[in-house]
């Protein structure tokens, strides 16, 4: 049998044991929970077997447990079905110590991504790179954010990157720095020194970082991206205000990591080239 596929039969085998298990039940119960024969299981458990089930085998065991066909063959990291929805809202889906289940849920995330590359595409500034001082400003009316939660997970993100063996890409697009520079669009009622102070510590770390964190610099003209990042082989999550789309399927990894690598291409400042770009970009803020 071909390498591969005894690995997925393997990893198929794995998870069935691990849903079983779960489950709570013995395996007569399990088999007739997902409507399918006891002796059907028993064939799929043995180390001897080398095939894996016929598709309405399969998808009878997703539905009965709530896992994705994907996940039982090895094809996602994780087992639930679809894309997961966070919200980020005080409202919905606390964690018990009181703290804002996005935020936790993303400290998280990068945490499990430690020793693979993150791919981040932020909705403003890399959020590692911010002050307390733009924190602040950026969440003060944003009522779903608690600017010291966020403070929190800005600080956990830096200390992970500062650890050996963390990779981070990130991208954004030439105007938005320049638009920060100048005061425009969300900064409008950001005072000229903080703006300074903000640019001033960005150069100081990425000086610091790099080359484990890398910041290209594309031109919004020739490309778009929403807000993204790409956990690794783990999950690729979309931000799309408030909420959070989470993928965890290898076909959504590799599409978004493919956008992302794309955005890489297009970029006309490189990450050697960040640091004489905001020089410049520090010395015109008005």
């Amino acid at each position: 049998m071909p390498a591969r596929r005894q690995d997925t039969v393997s990893t198929f085998r794995e998870r069935l044991r691990a849903v079983i298990t779960r489950s709570g039940l013995n395996r007569s119960a399990f088999a007739a929970k997902a409507r399918i024969d006891r002796s059907t299981l028993s064939q799929l458990l043995s180390t001897d077997n080398d095939r894996l089930p016929r598709a309405e085998t399969l998808a009878a065991i997703a539905e009965s447990e709530r896992v994705s066909v994907d996940w039982l063959i090895g094809l996602s990291q994780e087992g639930r079905v679809g894309a997961d929805i966070l919200r980020q809202s005080v409202e919905v889906e606390r964690d018990p110590d009181g703290s804002d289940t996005a935020d936790a849920r993303l400290e998280q995330w990068h945490a499990e991504a430690a020793g693979y590359k993150v791919r981040y595409v932020p909705t403003t500034l890399p959020d590692l790179l911010k002050t307390e001082r733009i924190i602040r400003y950026e969440y003060r009316r944003f009522a779903a954010v608690d600017p010291a939660e966020s403070k929190k997970l800005a600080q956990a993100k830096l200390d992970l990157q500062r650890r050996s063996g963390s990779e981070m890409e990130a991208c954004n697009s030439v105007q938005a720095i320049e638009g920060f520079a100048r005061g425009e669009g969300i900064w409008r009622d950001l005072g000229t020194a903080v703006r300074k102070e903000q640019l001033d510590h960005i150069i100081k770390l990425v000086d610091e970082l790099y080359p484990s964190f890398r910041w290209f610099l594309y031109d919004s003209r020739h490309r778009y991206s929403v807000p993204l990042t790409v956990f690794g082989p783990k999950r690729a999550v979309i931000y799309v205000g408030q909420m959070y789309w989470v993928f965890n399927s290898v076909e959504h990894i590799r599409v978004l990591t493919s956008h992302f690598e794309n955005l890489i291409r297009a970029a006309v400042v490189q990450p050697h080239e960040i640091v004489p770009f905001l020089r410049r970009v520090a010395e015109k803020v008005p």
